[in-house]
């Protein structure tokens, strides 16, 4: 009896340190698991990084080949924004800075009307790049590098101050459109409406009123980042999202953003460019019967390049604009439960990529196309390199 309680207490022995074994196996096992499953975050997150554009590329690859074109897209436009909005805000940042500096000294040939239109119009821009593609869009692109902005609670405050520039910078190049349009078609109205003093009031008033309607957004909206490519900068709460009354709210907003703005620039663009057209004509007939043949009026010419830089202003607006307003009322349809239509989610990127490049084009157009003005652009980047050359000597 004593041999097999001592066979038995052996076998219990021999079983612990087998469970022991077992376990520490488990353990191991475990551990193993652990570090792959961090292994494949890092490497998904690497995948998407860098690699998202290989679908694209290689679409008969076998290890993508479960990807649709549409998402192939998507994450071509991903590896894409990594690249672009860093050359956006390094780019629009300076270009911006510059263009105010220029017009703000007023040696550009321009009125003092179209001079305080340019530079509020470039302010906003550079405001929008700050807010916008600075510390929204680049954070989300690099979101391991900024997750910390989740514990910072001021979304809310920074999506009114997001929207107020956004409105600024599209609502400025409407009583830009309008000033032009005055000064073409609105002789009379012109020595009263396009003085500097009346811009000043127009441009004021509509900082003020876009600050005003757009602070529904912060109880509209959470404290917390949202960090993903969506229509809403911040965190928002399921009853917000299927609420008709904020869902109200928020059509209107972008139907006075950028929806008005689209008919009021092609509107004014349309009567500006026919008054044109019917005046050249008019000047035409009349050169002909004065001097019995046609030719060259320099005035005339002047006309020409005014419908060609009308017609750019307004392609370049809507197109830049038309895809981002598209999504947001696309999203908000969604969420109030209307899915009759599908877009793809790479629309939604596309649309934030043109919207952010219009803050870099529109005083471009505008501004750039002046001989003078390009004069003193030149003579600011020529600046650095001339001092340091007459250092040297």
């Amino acid at each position: 009896m004593g041999q097999n309680l001592r066979k038995m207490d052996w076998n219990v022995t021999t079983m612990g340190q087998n469970l022991r074994t077992i376990d520490w196996n488990v353990t191991t096992m475990d551990w193993n698991v652990t570090t792959m499953g961090q292994n494949l975050r890092t490497i998904d997150w690497n995948v998407q990084q860098w690699t998202g554009f290989i679908p694209l590329v290689w679409p008969g690859t076998a290890d993508y080949f479960w990807i649709t074109f549409k998402w192939r897209i998507y994450y071509a436009l991903k590896m894409v924004q990594t690249i672009y909005y860093p050359i956006l805000a390094i780019t629009g940042v300076p270009v911006n800075l510059l263009t105010i500096g220029i017009l703000s000294r007023g040696k550009c040939g321009l009125s003092k009307c179209v001079t305080r239109y340019l530079v509020a119009m470039s302010a906003a821009d550079l405001l929008v790049i700050i807010l916008d593609l600075i510390l929204r869009h680049i954070p989300i692109i690099y979101l391991e590098e900024f997750r910390f902005l989740t514990s910072i609670p001021i979304c809310n405050i920074h999506a009114v101050l997001l929207y107020a520039a956004t409105d600024c910078s599209v609502w400025f190049t409407v009583t830009f459109t309008f000033d032009r349009f005055v000064a073409i078609c609105c002789q009379k109205l012109k020595s009263k409406y396009c003085t500097e003093k009346t811009s000043a009031v127009v441009v004021g008033t509509v900082t003020v009123l876009s600050c005003l309607k757009n602070i529904f957004w912060y109880f509209m909206l959470r404290g917390r980042y949202l960090l993903e490519n969506s229509p809403w900068l911040c965190n928002i709460t399921q009853d917000v999202m299927q609420s008709r009354a904020w869902g109200a709210i928020e059509f209107l907003h972008n139907i006075l953003n950028p929806g008005l703005p689209f008919v009021v620039i092609l509107l004014l663009n349309a009567l500006t460019v026919r008054h044109i057209l019917v005046s050249s004509r008019v000047r035409r007939r009349l050169r002909a019967h004065s001097s019995g043949e046609s030719r060259r009026d320099a005035e005339m010419e002047t006309r020409r390049k005014s419908i060609i830089l009308l017609l750019v202003i307004s392609g370049n607006f809507i197109l830049l604009w038309a895809l981002f307003m598209l999504g947001a009322i696309y999203n908000r349809m969604t969420w109030l439960g209307y899915r009759s239509v599908y877009l793809p989610e790479f629309l939604m990127q596309l649309g934030f990529m043109l919207q952010l490049l219009s803050c870099c084009t529109n005083t471009a157009i505008y501004a750039v196309t002046q001989t003078q003005f390009r004069q003193h652009l030149k003579n600011v980047l020529k600046y650095p390199f001339t001092t340091i050359v007459k250092l040297i000597q």
